[in-house]
């Protein structure tokens, strides 16, 4: 499998509306990348405030669709580890970047990379890219722990 549809998607990530922000992943390699797909559209909840005059997604949120590849990533890679009886956290951030407004219209393109994983801590280089242009990257950190 190189692929995620939606259902795959729902089935290993806790997030649901408004707040799951993959729609889907074009192509992953276990323990190596994964890169994913949020399409923006103007009836996102947080364009009515962000902002009216002109609609642009909140870079908290590109860093959390981001994140948020990062665990499909993880729980592909090792379900064993990252599996239905642990949450995947989000424990930091470096180098964090903004390069373009993302607005309603945009395929966001999400690529994240792992880098390592130590102790726990799996550590990322992410991307989001609209067009092939750099939207925002990131290196991102999380972990899973068992609720």
């Amino acid at each position: 499998m190189t692929t995620m549809d939606i259902h795959k998607v729902l089935s290993l990530l806790p997030h649901r509306y408004p707040f799951l922000l993959i729609d889907k992943v074009v192509d992953f390699k276990r323990d190596e990348y994964l890169i994913a797909v949020k399409n923006v559209t103007y009836n996102e909840p947080y364009f009515n405030g962000h902002f009216p005059v002109r609609p642009v997604m909140p870079g908290v949120l590109i860093i959390e669709a981001m994140a948020q590849a990062t665990g499909l990533l993880a729980m592909a890679s090792r379900p064993d580890e990252v599996g239905e009886k642990a949450l995947y956290y989000f424990v930091g951030i470096d180098k964090a970047r903004f390069k373009r407004p993302v607005e309603p219209g945009d395929q966001l393109t999400l690529d994240v990379r792992l880098k390592s994983v130590r102790r726990g801590i799996w550590m990322f280089d992410a991307e989001a890219r609209v067009d092939d242009r750099l939207a925002a990257s990131a290196h991102i950190m999380c972990t899973a722990r068992d609720f």
